[in-house]
């Protein structure tokens, strides 16, 4: 039986897809909103806002270590703990917003934005909202 294995496989082995999801987090991570398809962004959606309540409950070295061994990248754990759990402030869950897009030309697959919602509050040089919403547009 299969009790309390439901997980989206995304037409991936497991390996696969735990680096896919990784490389995403820290992409969202890193850049505040990324484009993908819609299947991606709604397993994207758990794991980011796991990794952000996983912040607001520990803040030592013990969450960091946690945080890293998904994410694998030292300046995504960075970035994570210094600047976007700090925007996120007493917000007691709901961090990511998924907005869907038209269908992608090539393959007519469903797309959608994934971002954090208090992305205001990320005001970095790094993350231009009007860039990311312009790709949208196309």
């Amino acid at each position: 039986m299969r009790h309390r294995r439901k997980t989206v496989r995304l037409q991936r082995k497991d390996g696969h897809r735990r680096s896919l999801l990784a490389n995403q987090a820290c992409a969202l991570i890193e850049h505040g909103r990324i484009r993908t398809t819609l299947a991606k962004a709604k397993a994207l959606r758990p794991i980011a806002e796991k990794l952000i309540t996983l912040t607001k409950k520990e803040d030592g070295v013990h969450a960091r270590r946690m945080a890293f061994r998904f994410l694998r990248q030292k300046d995504s754990v960075k970035r994570l703990f210094d600047t976007v759990a700090p925007a996120v402030g007493d917000r007691p869950g709901g961090f990511c917003r998924i907005t869907k897009l038209g269908p992608r030309p090539s393959d007519s697959a469903p797309m959608a934005f994934i971002e954090w919602v208090d992305l205001e509050n990320l005001a970095d040089d790094d993350i231009d909202i009007e860039d990311t919403a312009a790709e949208g547009e196309e």
